[in-house]
C-alpha cells in the first residue's frame, strides 16, 4: 500500500456492526496468517524487481468497443464485462455497474502503479445513466476517484459496504445518494433486491486507515434473475451460507486472479473459485478480477486457464467473453477463448501449474 496521508475524512460511527471491533473491521474468521517481515519484503522485491515477463500480455488483447447507440439498444437482461471487476449490467429496472476503475492505473496516482493492459471499452461520459453502482470494497483496483466523481451526477444510488460510502461522501457525492450496508443488509431500488453479503478480505487505501472500511459481497435480486458478485474475497465457509439464505444463483461473477500461496487468506486460487461457485449454487461463472491489471506473479491468462480446467470436472458452465461483448443473461454462452490469441498462451502448461 502506498503511504499516502489520509484525508480527513468524517467516519460515521459504525460501532454497532457486528464486523466492527476495536474501531477496525474483522472478518469472520480471523486467523489471517501474518507473514514474516523477511518473507513480506521478499515479496516486495520480488514484486518490483523479479517479476516474469508472463505477468502482462505481449500483444493488444481483443476487444469491443461499445457506443451510447449499441447501449440505448439493449434489451435487458444483458451484460458487458468492461474490465477487472467492472461488470455493466441492464436489468429491467435500468443500468448497474459494479467497482467501475476507468482510470489509466490502479493506483493514487498516474505516473505510477499498475497499468491497464487494454482501454475501457467505452468511457465514463458515453455510459447511460445508471440506475446504481455497486462497490465491494476500497481498494484502488475497485474504487477509483475519479471515475466516481465523473459518474456520480448520472447515477441513481451508490450502494456500499460501511465506511466506503462515507469515502464517496468525503469526495462530493451527495450523501442521499449513498446507502452503506453491512453483512446480511439489504435495500430495494426500482424493483431490485441489493443484499451485502460477506466476504474475506480487508480494506485501506494508505497505510495508516487499514480497515476503517467493510468489505462484501453482493447479490443482485430482480426476482427471475438472480446474480452473485464475489468482490475480492478469500475461500471462506460464508459461500455455502449465501448460498442456503439467496441461491441458486443464475450467473456467479467471481473473483479468478491475483492469486497466491503468500495471500490465501483474502485471495481465491481458481480450484477455490470454483468450490465457491459450486457453494453458491450458481449455474454460469464468469470470471473476473482478471486481463486487466498486473497484480500478482502468475501469467496474466492462468485464471482463465486454471479456472476452465477445474470447473471442466464438474460440468460448469463458464462464459468469457471479450471485453465489451454483450452477455445475453436470459441464455448465456461459453463466449471466447479469446486470451489465446494474445502473443504465446500459457494453455499448453497450465496442467503443470494446478
Amino acid at each position: 500500500m502506498t503511504p499516502f496521508p489520509t484525508p480527513g475524512i468524517s467516519w460515521s460511527d459504525h460501532s454497532g456492526s457486528p464486523q466492527f471491533r476495536a474501531g477496525r473491521f474483522r472478518n469472520a474468521r480471523e486467523q489471517q496468517p501474518v507473514a514474516r517481515t523477511e518473507s513480506g519484503l521478499k515479496l516486495g522485491w520480488d514484486f518490483l524487481f523479479n517479476k516474469p515477463a508472463t505477468t502482462t500480455p505481449d500483444g493488444p488483447l481483443p476487444l469491443h468497443r461499445l457506443t451510447r447507440a449499441e447501449l440505448d439498444a439493449t434489451p435487458a437482461p444483458s451484460l458487458y464485462r468492461l474490465g477487472h471487476s467492472s461488470v455493466l449490467i441492464r436489468l429491467r429496472s435500468g443500468w448497474w455497474l459494479t467497482d467501475p476503475v476507468f482510470s489509466l492505473r490502479a493506483s493514487p496516482v498516474q505516473f505510477a502503479g499498475p497499468k491497464r493492459f487494454h482501454p475501457v471499452p467505452i468511457t465514463a461520459a458515453e455510459l447511460p445513466p445508471l440506475a446504481g453502482i455497486v462497490l465491494s470494497h476500497d481498494h484502488y483496483d475497485h474504487l477509483d476517484k475519479a471515475t466516481i466523481t465523473e459518474l456520480a451526477p448520472k447515477t441513481g444510488v451508490f450502494l456500499t459496504p460501511l465506511g466506503v460510502g462515507d469515502r464517496l461522501i468525503d469526495w462530493g457525492v451527495p450523501r442521499a445518494q449513498v446507502r452503506q450496508l453491512d453483512w446480511w443488509e439489504e435495500a430495494e431500488v426500482d424493483g431490485v433486491r441489493l443484499i451485502a453479503t460477506p466476504a474475506q478480505h480487508f480494506s485501506g487505501r494508505t497505510l495508516s486507515d487499514s480497515n476503517r472500511t467493510l468489505w462484501a459481497s453482493w447479490v443482485i435480486d430482480e426476482g427471475d434473475l438472480r446474480l452473485f458478485f464475489s468482490g475480492d474475497t478469500g475461500y471462506h465457509d460464508g459461500f455455502a451460507e449465501i448460498g442456503r439464505r439467496l441461491g441458486p444463483f443464475d450467473l456467479t461473477m467471481m473473483e479468478t486472479g491475483a492469486y497466491s500461496d503468500n495471500w490465501p487468506f483474502v485471495h481465491m486460487h481458481p480450484r477455490e473459485t470454483v468450490q465457491a461457485h459450486l457453494d453458491l449454487g450458481g449455474r454460469w461463472l464468469l470470471p473476473i478480477h482478471n486481463g486487466t491489471f498486473d497484480l500478482a506473479m502468475h501469467p496474466w491468462d492462468d485464471p482463465f486457464e486454471q479456472v476452465l480446467a477445474y470447473a471442466a470436472p464438474h460440468d460448469i458452465e463458464v462464459t468469457t467473453p471479450v471485453f465489451g461483448d454483450r452477455l445475453d443473461l436470459t441464455a448465456p454462452h461459453p463466449g471466447e477463448r479469446w486470451w489465446r490469441t494474445v502473443g504465446t498462451s500459457t494453455a499448453e502448461t497450465a496442467g503443470d501449474r494446478r
